[in-house]
C-alpha cells in the first residue's frame, strides 16, 4: 500500500536535514509502529507522507498503491484514503464537527449525504468513543481537553473510512481508560476493514499492548536503525535507544 523509497527530507525554512535516506514498505492490512527519541524525525515522516508544505523532499519517492504522491496536495492525498491523526489537533473556530465531517465526506464520496445515515453513524461513533452528543455541534477542537481531541480524531477516522491510517502519538495525553477506548475503536475498525493499513508513531510501547503491530521500527537520527516484532519495543524501552546499533529481526523491506 505505502512504499517509501530512500527519501531525504529537509525543512524549507532552515534547510535542516531531518530524514536521511529512509525506506519503509507497508503492505495491505499490516500494522507498523515507529518508536524513537524526540527530534529524530518520526512526526516529520508522518507530515511528509501527508504532504505538509513546511518540508521538502530532496531525494526519493513515496508511492501509494504503486503511484507517486509526492506532487499531490494534502487534500488530494486525503481523498486517496490517507488519514493522519495529528499529535496536536488543530482548533478551527467557527466550523463545527458536524460541518467539517459533512464537507469532508462529500469531498471524498462526491455524493450527496444521506442525512439519516450520517446522523446515525455519528451517534454510533459518539457512543463507541464515550463522547458527549454536544461535541458534534461544537467548533472543531475548540475547548476540547487533550483526551477529547484525540477521541475526536478517531471519530473522524471512523466516519471518513480511510485506507491508510497514521497515528502520530495518539496515546499522548490519554489516561488509561481513554487509551483503551481509543485502541478498541481502532481495532474494531481494522477488523471491519481488513485491507486497511496502520502506522503508529509513539515513544512508548504501552499502546502496542492494545494494538498489536506486525513490525516495530526504531528510528534515530532520521533513519530506521532496527526492525523487529513487538519484543523489540519492550527491549528498547528497557535498554534505551542508545543500544540501537544494527538491524535486528526480519525487516518488512526485505
Amino acid at each position: 500500500m505505502l512504499d517509501i523509497n530512500k527519501i531525504t527530507v529537509i525543512t524549507k525554512d532552515s534547510k535542516k536535514e531531518i530524514i536521511k535516506d529512509l525506506s519503509l514498505k507497508i503492505n495491505d492490512g499490516e500494522v507498523h509502529a515507529i518508536m524513537g527519541p524526540n527530534g529524530t524525525g518520526k512526526s516529520t515522516l508522518s507530515k511528509v507522507i501527508m504532504g505538509n508544505y513546511k518540508y521538502e523532499l530532496t531525494k526519493g519517492d513515496i508511492l501509494f498503491n504503486n503511484k507517486s504522491i509526492i506532487d499531490l496536495e494534502v487534500d488530494e492525498r486525503a481523498k486517496l484514503g490517507i488519514f493522519l491523526a495529528m499529535q496536536d489537533p488543530t482548533v478551527v473556530d467557527g466550523v463545527t464537527n458536524s460541518e467539517f465531517l459533512k464537507t469532508a465526506t462529500t469531498e471524498i464520496t462526491k455524493e450527496r449525504i444521506n442525512y439519516f445515515d450520517f446522523i446515525k453513524g455519528i451517534d454510533k461513533c459518539l457512543n463507541d468513543l464515550e463522547l458527549s452528543e454536544d461535541m458534534i455541534h461544537r467548533s472543531l477542537n475548540k475547548g476540547f481537553s487533550g483526551g477529547e481531541k484525540k477521541k475526536n480524531e478517531i471519530l473522524q477516522l471512523k466516519m471518513l473510512k480511510p485506507k491508510f491510517i497514521i497515528l502520530d502519538e495518539i496515546d499522548s495525553g490519554l489516561d488509561v481508560d481513554s487509551l483503551k477506548i481509543v485502541c478498541s475503536n481502532i481495532n474494531d475498525y481494522l477488523k471491519d476493514n481488513k485491507d486497511t493499513s496502520l502506522l503508529i508513531i509513539t515513544h512508548y510501547p504501552r499502546i502496542l499492548e492494545y494494538i498489536k503491530p506486525d513490525y516495530v521500527h526504531i528510528m534515530t537520527d532520521g533513519k530506521i536503525k532496527k526492525t523487529g516484532d513487538i519484543d523489540l519495543a519492550f527491549t528498547t524501552e528497557k535498554e534505551g535507544y542508545n543500544s540501537i546499533n544494527e538491524v535486528r529481526g526480519k525487516s518488512s523491506n526485505e
